[in-house]
């Protein structure tokens, strides 16, 4: 999941584009991009559309993003779009792993009532657009079998916080929202979930993306939300390994497998110790094929 797209589920022409975007996932949205008035339409819409849509290797994963389990509409989402066999579903607003227990009882009891037999989707978590969130994000390992990733959120949690803005005049978040950032990275791969960065709002400039993706990637996050389809190509290339990292982490990894015994190796003049195999076979993870 290098790039995940969101996408208003009532609008009818983003929807059928989908399939094209390019993006590794679309997260069709029903939660903050959909008016209240509109939420029962946006159901009916989304539900229509994954039922129809043609599901091929080149199809995105198609996620659906519900709204948060206090707003009154999470149940009737679920009820919604279940039966036509979203890939995931994505779970915002969270405070701590017992939220997603609760989705996953939730997601369990309707599928048992309506007897849907399809596998159950995957849930990706927004893991702190709440301030209580910040201090529960080591909560969500073994959770539940199809929890699958985390990433956070800084707009609703700057709302939340009383902040004017997130950002500073460069464009960087501000304290709260790196705090935020590195914990959702440490919290995600604590419990084993791929960590994928937040959004970046400023869809026409290309530089402040490239070098937010960059960072994200250099600190470990495997992949970006976008909001606009201008960003996918930009997120799959950051977060796809290139050759160059591939050969090496390979060179790493058949330096130790020579010499099992090792803490360290040299590699052309260069040492390599236990935590960079560790990194070279995670890099390698990511690339089709693993280490064959």
């Amino acid at each position: 999941m290098r790039s995940a797209l969101f996408i208003p589920a009532d609008n009818e022409r983003k929807l059928e584009k989908a399939p094209d975007c390019g993006a590794d996932t679309v997260i069709f949205d029903l939660e903050d991009s959909v008016h209240n008035e509109r939420k029962q339409i946006a159901r009916e819409m989304l539900a229509d559309y994954l039922k129809s849509v043609d599901r091929s290797p080149d199809t995105p994963q198609l996620y659906v993003r519900i709204n948060a389990l206090d707003s009154g509409f999470a149940g009737r989402d679920l009820e919604a779009v279940l039966s036509a066999n979203p890939d995931g579903i994505v779970q915002p607003k969270t405070n701590d792993g017992n939220c997603v227990k609760t989705l996953s009882t939730m997601m369990t009891q309707i599928r048992q009532e309506t007897g849907i037999s399809i596998a159950m989707p995957k849930i990706l978590v927004i893991a702190t657009e709440t301030p209580l969130s910040l201090f529960h994000l080591h909560t969500y390992g073994g959770v539940c079998d199809h929890l699958n990733a985390m990433t956070w959120g800084a707009e609703d949690l700057s709302a939340e916080l009383g902040a004017t803005t997130n950002r500073d005049e460069h464009g960087a978040h501000t304290g709260p929202y790196q705090l935020a950032r590195s914990l959702c990275l440490a919290g995600a791969v604590a419990a084993g979930l791929q960590p994928i960065d937040t959004v970046y709002p400023d869809f026409r400039n290309e530089k402040g993306l490239r070098k937010e993706a960059q960072d994200a990637a250099r600190d470990g996050f495997t992949g970006k939300l976008a909001i606009h389809p201008a960003q996918v190509a930009i997120l799959n290339d950051i977060f796809t390994p290139s050759a160059q990292d591939i050969e090496k982490a390979r060179a790493v990894i058949a330096a130790f497998d020579a010499d099992p015994q090792a803490g360290v190796v040299n590699i052309d003049g260069e040492m390599f110790d236990i935590p960079h195999l560790t990194r070279a076979r995670r890099l390698l993870a990511r690339v089709p094929g693993g280490e064959d």
